[in-house]
């Protein structure tokens, strides 16, 4: 359908639910079947959203479920190392349906670190997403842990919506991630909902943004993040949402194209 509807690639979502969470348990005939049904694909799966360290989060005061958090890490860069899945978007929440302690962001900082050691041997990339909230809420607090880290394994995967939201600068913001952007999220917002808010009915200037982004020469993936709700008009809403960000990208000046082949 994402083919059919004229994108690129698709993203893999492996959220804080039990039936996405069982992607990651796949016996090895199952990952072989499931590789094989991507290489005969019409288009890649080019990475992961992994969001189910908001429920098993890294930075989480208790040792059992921060086990859990690197049980998730691990098994989802062996996953994307197995399926030839090349990038794991990270969120930036130390905790979430917990409260945030003193020892929160040091314990989310050894949990990022675990992963990195993993990804670098399996050749997998991470990528730390901007969030909501007041945690890695922005591409500056990402690049600190960037930088701390210094690994060509481990950049920012910068979510244009959530800087909006949080009322940030931006065009400062990416130019905060220069050299360090792996990919892009785009959705529209509003103050307080970062969720299925249509394309061009929420506060996000897609153009500032974009233009940003052509200034930097960025042509990497972006993707456009949704919510599947079983809407019966799922392909025509997917459609939409590809057409609107295609044309603010190509009256910004970015490649809209996957290679440009011209010499």
């Amino acid at each position: 359908m994402a083919a059919e509807a004229g994108f690129d690639f698709v993203e893999l979502s492996i959220d804080e639910s039990d039936e996405r969470l069982a992607r990651l348990d796949w016996t090895t005939s199952e990952r072989r079947e499931f590789k094989k049904v991507l290489d005969d694909a019409p288009i890649p799966m080019f990475d992961i959203c992994l969001s189910a360290h908001r429920k098993f989060a890294l930075g989480s005061a208790d040792e059992k479920v921060r086990k859990q958090a690197f049980d998730i890490m691990a098994k989802a860069i062996d996953f994307g190392a197995e399926c030839g899945i090349r990038i794991i978007q990270l969120a930036g929440y130390y905790v979430y349906y917990e409260p945030e302690t003193p020892d929160s962001i040091k314990l989310y900082a050894e949990g990022l670190y675990y992963g990195l050691e993993r990804a670098e041997k399996a050749g997998v990339m991470l990528g730390l997403e901007n969030v909501d909230g007041t945690h890695v809420n922005s591409v500056s607090i990402a690049m600190d842990f960037v930088n701390q880290f210094k690994s060509p394994w481990f950049h920012v995967y910068p979510d244009i919506g959530n800087l909006c939201e949080q009322e940030l600068d931006v065009k400062s913001e990416l130019e905060f991630g220069r050299g360090h952007i792996l990919a892009v999220h785009v959705k529209d917002v509003k103050k307080g909902q970062v969720r299925r808010i249509p394309f061009g009915e929420g506060l996000v200037d897609f153009d500032r943004a974009f233009q940003t982004l052509a200034n930097m020469q960025f042509a990497g993936p972006i993707l456009i993040e949704m919510w599947n709700d079983d809407s019966p008009d799922t392909l025509t809403i997917i459609k939409h949402a590809l057409q609107f960000i295609k044309q603010g990208m190509k009256q910004n000046g970015l490649p809209v194209e996957k290679y440009d082949d011209s010499i």
